[in-house]
C-alpha cells in the first residue's frame, strides 16, 4: 500500500477496525473510506458501495464477535451476520477489482484437540468446540471464500488468523472477551466490595495479543504476505486462565474473594497459535501481556463509568 492508497475498513468503529484504523494514520496513510451507515448484510447496498468508491484495498475483520457467553446466547447472530457481511464484501471487492484484501478469520476456528502450538495446516483437522460452532463455521467460510476466489479468479485476497485480542475500546460488556470481561469484573467488585467470579476451572491456557500489536500485524500482512495460505498472528506469552486472574488482581489492587464457578464451561483446554510463519516474515509483536493489561485497565479506568449494581455496561 502506498501512503494515498484509497483504504476501505470494514466496521471501522468495531474492536479490531478502529484499532487498524489509529495504526494506519499512525504510519501516515491518509486516504479512507469509513462508512457508517452501510448494512454489509445488504448484499445490493454493499455492490453500490464499492461501485461508487472503487477503494484499492479492504480490511475485513469480524462483523459480529464476542466470548463463550455471547456466542451461547446469540449464535444465529454470529452465523448469519457474520456470513452475509463477509460474502458480500469479498464478493464485492473481487467484482469491481480491488487491488488487495485481508480477511480476518479466528483461532476458534481450529479443531477443539490439535496438536499445540496451533500450525495453520491444522485447519479443518477435527471437531470445532462447540461453544464457539457458530461463529467459527462462518470465520472458514471467509477463509474458503477467500482461497476460493484466489483460485477462479486470480484475486489477492489474504486470510490472517489472530490469537486471543484485547485492549482499550473492547466490549467490556458481561458478554465481551475474556480480558474485558475480566476487567470488568475486577473493577465493579472492587468499588463494591464484592467477589469475582469466574466461569469454569482457571486451567485452559491461552495466548493473548495486544490490540495495537494485532493492528500492527494486519498492516504489515497486507505489505508483506501474499500467498493463498492462512497465516496465524500470533507470538506471545501462553498463560492459564488462572495466571490471567492473578495479574489482573495485582494490577487492579483486588483486595477481595475469587471464586472459580466449575460448573460453567471451561471451552478449548489449550490454544495458543504457532508464530514461525509470521515470524519468519520479519514480524514480532511489541507489547508483553503485563504491560498490555496495565494499558488497557489504565484506559478503562478514563473511559468507562460504572455505578455500583449497574450492569448496562
Amino acid at each position: 500500500m502506498k501512503k494515498n492508497s484509497l483504504i476501505y475498513v470494514a466496521c471501522h468503529r468495531g474492536f479490531i477496525g478502529s484499532a487498524i484504523v489509529r495504526k494506519l494514520k499512525e504510519k501516515g496513510y491518509k486516504k479512507f473510506l469509513l462508512k457508517t451507515d452501510l448494512d454489509l448484510t445488504n448484499q445490493a447496498a454493499v455492490e453500490k458501495f464499492f461501485k461508487n468508491s472503487k477503494p484499492e484495498y479492504v480490511f475485513l475483520p469480524s462483523i459480529k464477535e464476542g466470548g463463550i457467553l455471547a456466542n451461547t446466547v446469540y449464535p444465529a447472530d454470529f452465523i448469519y451476520q457474520n456470513i452475509m457481511a463477509q460474502s458480500n464484501v469479498i464478493n464485492s471487492a473481487y467484482k469491481y477489482g480491488i487491488k488487495k484484501l485481508l480477511f480476518l478469520g479466528s483461532a476458534c476456528s481450529y479443531p477443539k484437540f490439535c496438536p499445540q502450538p496451533i500450525k495453520e495446516k491444522y485447519l479443518l483437522t477435527g471437531s470445532i468446540e462447540s461453544t464457539n460452532e457458530p461463529y467459527a463455521i462462518a470465520k472458514i467460510s471467509g477463509i474458503k471464500m477467500c482461497q476460493s476466489y484466489n483460485k477462479q479468479y486470480k484475486t489477492n485476497f489474504i486470510s490472517a488468523i489472530p490469537t486471543n485480542t484485547y485492549g482499550p475500546y473492547d466490549n467490556f460488556r458481561k458478554e465481551g472477551h475474556v480480558i474485558a470481561g475480566l476487567i470488568k469484573k475486577f473493577y465493579q467488585a472492587k468499588i463494591e466490595n464484592g467477589t469475582v467470579k469466574i466461569w469454569g476451572t482457571g486451567k485452559p491456557k491461552r495466548e493473548f495479543f495486544y490490540i495495537d500489536d494485532v493492528a500492527d500485524a494486519c498492516i504489515f500482512l497486507m505489505n508483506k504476505y501474499n500467498k493463498n495460505e492462512i497465516i496465524n498472528i500470533a507470538g506471545g506469552k501462553e498463560v492459564s486462565i488462572m495466571q490471567l486472574v492473578n495479574l489482573l488482581k495485582n494490577i487492579t489492587g483486588f483486595k477481595g474473594k475469587i471464586i472459580y464457578d466449575t460448573k460453567k464451561p471451561d471451552g478449548i483446554p489449550r490454544r495458543v497459535l504457532n508464530s514461525v510463519k509470521i515470524s519468519k516474515l520479519g514480524w514480532q509483536s511489541k507489547i508483553d501481556l503485563k504491560s498490555g493489561l496495565e494499558l488497557t485497565y489504565k484506559w478503562y479506568q478514563r473511559n468507562i463509568f460504572i455505578k455500583p449494581n449497574n450492569n448496562k455496561l
